[in-house]
């Protein structure tokens, strides 16, 4: 399913089971319409602010058949790998234009995965392989169950740290603080490892959907090398482009 967010209500468009020239239609309105808004940075993507509609059809079109492609071979990796799981990925399109390229895995309250891309992120890709990865690391996220072994590192990291705290006599003030702490460090302790995981995992998914991985990953390039800091977020570039090309070579 695709959902697309408008820039003042939360969930404005559904589009549940439009053909292709239906979505392709309202994609298309979305970009055009935001070329126009003040304040938008063009820098973000090549073609905000050119008014072209062939670019606009050309991203609109690459979308589609990305999603249509990726996500059902997601979701049957999704079933396949786990038990219980919600697998019926949701795909949403963020189309504010101040937004840099960027696309992110979450759960609603009601359990459903969410994979969301920004505007500016459709059209900063290369090719549709660099797109399929993009989606099929963010639905390895959801698949591996990073949200959930995230979260319970960081409860123990927060109890662990406010339990050292309190047995030296820390007050209620500084064991908050140190939950507050320890919960970060919990939270980052694994965050690289759980990177290159859904950098593996989403190779398998983009090859079996067709798509060519490496080649895919190439858009790591694109990107600032975080390098390998301490408690980072994300791992060095090298160490991610190697993970795709081992398990890419390895299938």
């Amino acid at each position: 399913m695709l959902l697309l967010l408008d820039r003042l209500s939360p969930l404005r468009l559904c589009l549940p089971r439009l053909s292709l020239v239906q979505v392709t239609a309202l994609l298309m309105a979305a970009v055009l319409s935001a070329c126009s808004v003040p304040g938008s940075d063009p820098a973000y993507a090549p073609g905000y602010g050119n008014g072209s509609q062939a670019v606009a059809r050309q991203v609109a079109q690459q979308f589609i058949q990305v999603v249509d492609t990726v996500e059902p071979v997601a979701e049957r990796e999704c079933r396949r790998r786990t038990v219980g799981s919600n697998c019926d990925f949701l795909i949403v399109v963020d189309d504010r234009p101040d937004q840099p390229p960027n696309a992110h895995q979450f759960v609603t309250d009601e359990g459903q995965p969410v994979v969301a891309f920004t505007y500016s992120l459709l059209e900063t890709v290369r090719n549709a392989d660099e797109l399929a990865f993009v989606m099929g690391h963010e639905t390895a996220h959801h698949i591996a169950g990073h949200l959930d072994r995230q979260a319970a590192s960081a409860e123990r990291g927060a109890a662990i740290l406010a339990g050292l705290v309190s047995v030296r006599g820390g007050n209620a003030a500084q064991i908050e603080e140190a939950q507050k702490i320890g919960a970060l460090i919990g939270s980052r302790r694994y965050s690289k490892e759980f990177e290159l995981e859904a950098d593996a995992l989403g190779t398998v998914i983009t090859l079996k959907a067709g798509f060519d991985p490496v080649r895919g990953a190439e858009f790591f390039n694109r990107l600032p090398d975080p390098g390998n800091q301490f408690l980072g977020t994300h791992p060095p570039n090298a160490d991610r482009l190697a993970t795709v090309r081992r398990t890419a070579a390895a299938l």
